[in-house]
């Protein structure tokens, strides 16, 4: 479904379906063709790809940017020439303040460096002063101001805070460091709308190849939809999200903000009613914290509590990991920090367990013909275990330690290799 035409009384969008049977590659580059004036004109000029790295949780679980289609991005504008491509992201504060490296974890800097191009921690950034609500300053990255081409690269899910991720909320990577992203909660979904307003990406590219429901960012269920959304305008592109997946836009938090500020004409609910009835999703499980959580994080209360975690006693509480697993097990944070990194020396495949269902081959994002060509992490493999991780025969194993990986192996094993077995 296609409508790109200056003179529509909606905004231009894309939705692209069905993307394991079509191929994502090709599918993906000739969408994109029908955005070409938007490209700027020199090949060396700054083209900016900012996922969302929400965590170490991979693609898969519907929490993260899914490689393969960053890989597509990037296959695509190194086609047309452009030679100053960079992957930019300032992740997750929780993980920032423990030093951890998600982009590492998740394979990203490893995809960068198979196709040469740069990755960066865009909370390490130059940071460049914009304004949020009651006249607070916050801080984004320099890059996310000046990119000649800047592509939002939100993950489709449900949020336990705001309702549901998509296009605006993605923008809080480009906020440098924790204290600038924790100043969005002062008024997350004003705050939300003001970061929008100043950092204009050119275009959204929506991954919803995974999608996440549930009590998501990171603690939902993985829902496989073989879905990208393409579109210049991320208020028109949330309330799309919102119909295709039945959420109420009334409970998407900067959506309903948006509406009470006349920034979303009504002529909308019509397009976005009709697409939905043509794309027909099962209606995506709602975001559902318990009690405790809904509590603390109600807008009217959030900042207090915010308030209370620069208290030194619980700063000091928050660096054991004991005290994480208890916010955790209460619902009062949605990620386990694991220290231990990852040790992948090799991976083993079991031809006799291998039915060649080629989904392994699917989901491999630089396209190793597997299982054909053994994937050796550090010489022809990225290591992002897509493969390991989707096989319903579990033909694939893994030689080292599981580190931080173990965490997705207990919550989403179970649950990724079903979505390949009952698409």
């Amino acid at each position: 479904m296609s409508i790109i035409d200056s003179q529509s009384p909606v905004p231009a969008y894309d939705i692209l379906t069905n993307l394991d049977k079509a191929g994502l590659n090709y599918r993906l580059s000739t969408a994109l063709d029908r955005w070409s004036h938007l490209w700027p004109a020199s090949p060396n000029a700054l083209i900016l790809i900012k996922p969302n790295l929400n965590s170490n949780m991979n693609a898969l679980t519907g929490n993260t940017t899914d490689l393969r289609l960053i890989h597509a991005i990037i296959l695509y504008f190194s086609s047309k020439g452009y030679q100053n491509i960079i992957i930019g992201e300032g992740t997750n504060s929780g993980f920032y303040r423990r030093k951890i490296n998600v982009i590492s974890r998740l394979g990203v800097d490893r995809l960068a460096a198979w196709h040469g191009i740069v990755v960066k921690d865009l909370n390490q950034s130059q940071p460049l002063p914009i304004k949020f609500a009651d006249d607070i300053t916050a801080e984004v990255a320099e890059e996310c101001l000046t990119a000649d081409l800047f592509i939002n690269l939100p993950k489709l899910k449900t949020h336990a805070e705001t309702g549901m991720s998509v296009c605006l909320k993605n923008l809080m990577g480009c906020l440098v460091g924790q204290k600038n992203k924790k100043k969005t909660h002062q008024k997350l979904a004003d705050n939300i709308l003001h970061l929008n307003q100043q950092v204009k990406p050119h275009l959204h590219i929506i991954d919803a190849l995974i999608a996440m429901e549930g009590l998501g960012p990171t603690r939902g269920h993985p829902r496989r939809l073989d879905t990208i959304i393409i579109g210049d305008n991320p208020l028109f592109l949330d309330l799309l999200c919102s119909a295709l997946t039945s959420i109420p836009k009334t409970e998407i938090s900067p959506l309903s903000k948006a509406r009470s500020l006349n920034k979303i004409p009504l002529h909308w609910d019509k397009e976005v009613t009709k697409s939905a009835n043509n794309i027909n999703w099962k209606p995506f499980k709602k975001a559902r914290p318990g009690w405790l959580a809904a509590f603390i994080n109600h807008p009217q209360r959030q900042k207090y509590f915010l308030l209370l975690r620069k208290n030194i006693v619980i700063s000091r509480l928050l660096d054991y990991k004991w005290f994480g697993c208890l916010l955790f097990q209460l619902g009062l944070r949605q990620d386990i920090f694991e220290d231990c990194e990852l040790q992948l020396h090799g991976l083993k495949f079991n031809h006799e367990l291998c039915n060649h269902c080629g989904i392994c081959r699917e989901v491999c994002p630089i396209n190793l013909d597997l299982p054909d060509i053994l994937p050796q992490p550090g010489k022809n493999c990225i290591g992002c275990l897509y493969c390991l991780a989707s096989c319903p025969q579990q033909a694939y194993q893994m030689e080292g330690k599981a580190g931080f990986y173990a965490e997705q192996i207990k919550q989403y094993d179970t649950l990724i290799r079903k979505i390949y077995v009952n698409k």
